[in-house]
């Protein structure tokens, strides 16, 4: 048996889509009785909360392989740790764990948090598969969106830094390739990077030429940028936490471009100009 947490999640819902397909016996985990309720028709369903250790291990008893999945907030590290721990008990077999980019190289922000989550998949003794993907496309729709609609223009510190990014869709089909595939992927990371890399200013322009109308990318500096989402009212370390991730991509280590996506699924990733086009509602006013 297969279990996926973070079922109702960005990635965990691709994941569940998937695993529909592929005809294994699996498990999706919700957090709610409310949210388990919302579940795709004959899909079985159980509920746990990754800060109550003892609902995961009730939640883990009988399961093979974990696709592990949570949302990046100040409390991973600790959250994440409780379900491996729940795993070692329960004599869980493998762990898919969804890390990110960055987490094999850079000691600030999300990768740094999801190192120490490797770190301790990796000496907890159970057979692992680790997945560090690259920025995802939908986070374009659900980050830039709203001030394109609005003033048709998105504003970050990013310069000329380039992004080669992949679509949550593939993520989720890599996943669920490795789950039902057993041991096959055993011990192994995979870097899931998108088949082009681009600009921001070249992400305007894609978009715009997909939704129809001006699109402007607005480069502002760096503390400009950190003191604009202060004044939204955003916690300041998620504010933190986002600027030194931005540091990593203004770097140019999320620029890279390989075949491993190809590689594991059989066929070419989703391209971002497909993608705008699939979302160019998203975009107008």
């Amino acid at each position: 048996m297969i279990l996926i947490t973070g079922a109702s999640g960005s990635v965990g819902r691709e994941v569940l889509r998937e695993m529909q397909k592929s005809g294994a016996e699996f498990c999706a985990m919700y957090r709610s009785k409310e949210d388990a309720a919302k579940a795709p028709g004959g899909v079985k369903t159980t509920v746990a909360d990754f800060s109550d250790r003892s609902s995961l291990l009730n939640a883990f008893r009988g399961i093979e392989r974990v696709f592990l999945v949570c949302s990046p907030i100040q409390e991973l590290v600790e959250l994440e740790g409780n379900a491996i721990e729940a795993c070692e008990k329960a004599g869980v077999k493998q762990i898919v764990l969804n890390s990110a980019l960055g987490a094999g190289d850079y000691d600030k922000s999300f990768p740094s948090w999801h190192r120490k989550v490797e770190d301790k998949l990796k000496t907890s003794g159970i057979s692992f598969v680790i997945l560090r993907p690259n920025g995802f496309m939908q986070n374009v729709v659900t980050y830039l969106a709203p001030s394109i609609r609005a003033q048709g223009a998105f504003y970050d510190a990013m310069g000329e830094a380039k992004t080669s990014y992949v679509d949550v869709r593939d993520v989720g089909a890599i996943a669920a390739t490795v789950l039902v595939s057993a041991g096959a992927h055993a011990g192994k990371t995979y870097e899931l990077n998108g088949p082009e890399a681009i600009t921001q200013d070249e992400l305007a322009q894609r978009i715009g030429a997909n939704c129809g109308r001006e699109v402007k990318h607005v480069n502002i500096p760096r503390e400009a940028h950190r003191k604009a989402m202060l004044d939204l009212g955003m916690p300041e370390w998620q504010v933190t936490a986002l600027i030194e991730l931005q540091d990593y991509y203004v770097s140019g280590r999320a620029a890279n471009v390989d075949r491993t996506i190809e590689r594991l699924l059989g066929r070419p990733p989703r391209r971002i100009t497909a993608f705008l086009g699939e979302n160019a509602q998203a975009f107008r006013t």
